[in-house]
């Protein structure tokens, strides 16, 4: 794994500010010397756009394996070649947040554990928490994703299997609780984690 570029991952319940604090991890990073490239998954990329588009139709151990197959994808076109050249790749959702969504979609955390077995680890990964007040409150304003979201009662729910989802993981977890802390300061929390770029590059900006 020498040479290779760092892998930051951040999971956590809708309302957590993954999104928004991937965004600002990117430019902090960037900032200070690291070539960023960031990520989301599902990605992007034909299997990505269907899983994203189409989570109401195909649930359980259909969407298990279609969101698999995208992340296995994305790690051999995009993820394993970036690092490659010595980027720093940010990804909002990982294997967490598989553990957690296709486990309420029915699907066994051993099944979820073996199908992704095959994952590269992070460098760092970081599940960001919050109350199921605070993850609702933010869900409903921001407006619903998909139907994994449904109030308190599925903010706690979730919450709860990402600490148990973490300990199923094969390497370690940050949490960084961000009910009381913005984007902003959330980000600055994982960068202080975060080890100078491992390979001379080019500056550059982040990338959405």
């Amino acid at each position: 794994m020498n040479g290779l570029g760092l892998l930051i991952t951040l999971d956590g319940p809708g309302g957590a500010g993954k999104t928004t604090t991937s965004r600002h991890l990117a430019r902090l990073l960037a900032d200070r010397g690291h070539h960023v490239h960031a990520i989301a998954q599902p990605s992007t990329d034909e299997l990505g756009r269907i899983a994203r588009a189409h989570s109401d139709r195909y649930s359980g151990y259909a969407l298990a394996c279609l969101v698999a197959a995208d992340r296995y994808h994305q790690q051999l076109t995009e993820i394993r070649p970036h690092r490659a050249a010595g980027h720093t790749v940010v990804c909002d959702r990982y294997v967490a947040s598989s553990l957690v969504l296709q486990h309420i979609d029915g699907v066994p955390l051993d099944f979820l554990t073996a199908l992704n077995a095959a994952v590269d680890p992070p460098d760092l990964s970081v599940i960001l928490t919050t109350t199921p007040d605070t993850a609702a409150a933010r869900v409903a304003q921001r407006g619903t994703h998909h139907r994994f979201h449904n109030g308190p009662a599925s903010a706690a729910r979730e919450m709860d299997l990402y600490l148990l989802a973490r300990h199923r993981l094969n390497h370690a977890t940050l949490l960084v609780d961000t009910t009381q802390q913005d984007p902003e300061r959330v980000a600055e929390i994982i960068a202080s984690r975060v080890a100078e770029p491992r390979t001379p590059v080019e500056p550059g900006p982040a990338t959405a």
